[in-house]
This record gives C-alpha cells, structure tokens and sequence, in this order.
C-alpha cells in the first residue's frame, strides 16, 4: 500500500489534537515524513476556517481545508480554487429559533463563514468562540442575522439535548443536518442538508486525482461518520465513538497515544 499517493484527511479535535488542543511531536514528525514521500495532507473538521488556521500554518500545509463538515471547502494559499459554500437558509434559521424558545436551551449561535452572532449574552462561549477573534454581534438572530449562514449551534444542557435533536429530525429533516458535539460542551451543530466531511473530500480527492482507495481519513466523533465511510482507509481513533469504531475499517490508538502516527507508520511504511 505504501507504494501509492495517498490523501491522508484529518479531523482536528479528539484526532490530530491531544486533549490539551496541541499535535503531539511524533504526530508532526510522521506527518511530515508522509509529505515529504508525495502524501498528501488535509485538514477536514466541523471547526470554522479561523480556528483550524493556527494547526493548518504549524503543519505547513499547502492543500484545501474543509471546514464546517462540508459546508465551506476552500484553499487557504490559492485564492483560484475556488470556495464552496453551502449556507442554510436564513427562513431555517428564524423557524428553528422561534420552535427553540419552547425548549430549554442555554444559546443559539449562527457563524457566517467567520463572523458570529450570538442570540444571548454569553461571556462563556464568547471565550470559547474568540479564537481567530471573530467579528461577534449579540441579539435575537431574527433581527440581527442578515445573511444565510454556515451553520447554526445549539448549546443546551445534555438532558435537553435528545429533545431538540428529535424536533429538528420531526421538523426538519428536509434542510438540515445535525450533530452532537462531543462532552464538555452539549451542542448541536446544523448544516445545510446533504453536507458532511466526505462531500469536501471527494471535492479534494478529485482535484489531485487520488482514487477513492487511497484515502486514509481518521475521526473520532459523529461528524466523521461520512468521511470514514467514504475513505478507502476510515480509521477510527481509539478514544473515538462506539458507532464510528464498528463503520472504521480498523481503530488505532487515541489521540493522546499519537493514533494517527501509529497507523502511518505501519501502514505507509514511514
């Protein structure tokens, strides 16, 4: 197998990143060895574009990123490559809003591309959000929200989480997607229907000419479900979800035990 190209697709949180959000040394190093011998290296993640920059410029990276799970594609250093964005429709957004006051939730939040507009107050998830330093504007997102956006996040407390999840299936299902992040933060990401990690890796996988075979994509939650299926090599990280495990093709080791390393190094010879 090592013989191949290979397009090699990494989820950020809970996959490239140890548990303290940095890539652990052997992890780079691996990496690297794998671009230096013609593989190549991606970033796929449910992450927006400002905050999965800092990992993309650390690794040195020279590829396409897919950000949001699929609803924005684009190449950070070539401005020709186009952007593929697939917004939800402002009218989802205000109907989900409006269903969302009958439930307990603690915030809802809609991030255009970088901007992001928070429905309350919320000095917490400002902290979590500021990475990149985004452009924030607080207020009900009916009024304030001018624009279809990228995504919407639901942040409620885990009890109240399979509730919402079954009104937007019961509502909605014909416009979005949605998924669980994982602990600590119980938040509901939404997405235009029809988007997930593997519609932007066939995109990039496409652009090289790599055959679907010689993708290797490694996640750890519901999010990478699509992608793990779709690569040739889905490989699911050993801390990752029960339900990705039984799709993946194989586990490595976590995140914290440098997972993606492990399988690299044996599978490519590196």
């Amino acid at each position: 197998m090592n013989t191949k190209k290979h397009l090699i697709a990494l989820d950020l949180d809970g996959t490239l990143l140890a548990d303290n959000k940095t890539i652990l040394p052997q992890t780079k190093r691996t990496l690297e060895r794998a671009k230096e011998l013609g593989h190549i290296v991606m970033i796929a993640t449910g992450r927006p574009y400002r905050s999965s920059a800092m990992y993309y410029a650390e690794m040195e990276l020279t590829t396409p990123i897919v950000n949001f799970n699929g609803a924005l594609v684009h190449h950070p250093l070539e401005k020709n490559w186009g952007v593929y964005h697939e917004p939800l429709h402002k009218q989802t957004v205000d109907d989900i809003v409006e269903a969302m006051s009958t439930f307990r939730i603690n915030n809802i939040l809609a991030e255009v591309k970088d901007d992001v507009y928070l429905h309350f107050e919320d000095r917490k998830l400002m902290d979590v959000l500021s990475l990149g330093n985004p452009r924030l504007e607080t207020g009900d997102l009916r009024q304030r929200l001018h624009h279809n956006p990228t995504s919407l996040l639901i942040h409620a407390d885990e009890e109240h989480v399979p509730d919402i999840r079954s009104h937007l299936s019961d509502v909605h299902a014909e416009v979005i997607e949605h998924r669980r992040w994982g602990a600590p933060w119980h938040v509901i990401e939404v997405v235009k229907k029809g988007l997930n990690k593997a519609v932007g890796l066939e995109r990039v996988a496409n652009y090289y000419g790599i055959a679907q075979e010689n993708i290797i994509a490694f996640g750890d939650e519901d999010n990478d479900l699509e992608m793990i299926k779709f690569a040739g090599h889905g490989i699911a990280m050993g801390n990752g979800i029960q339900e990705l495990k039984d799709t993946a093709r194989e586990v490595t080791l976590s995140n914290e035990d440098n997972g993606i390393a492990y399988y690299l190094e044996k599978t490519l010879n590196l």
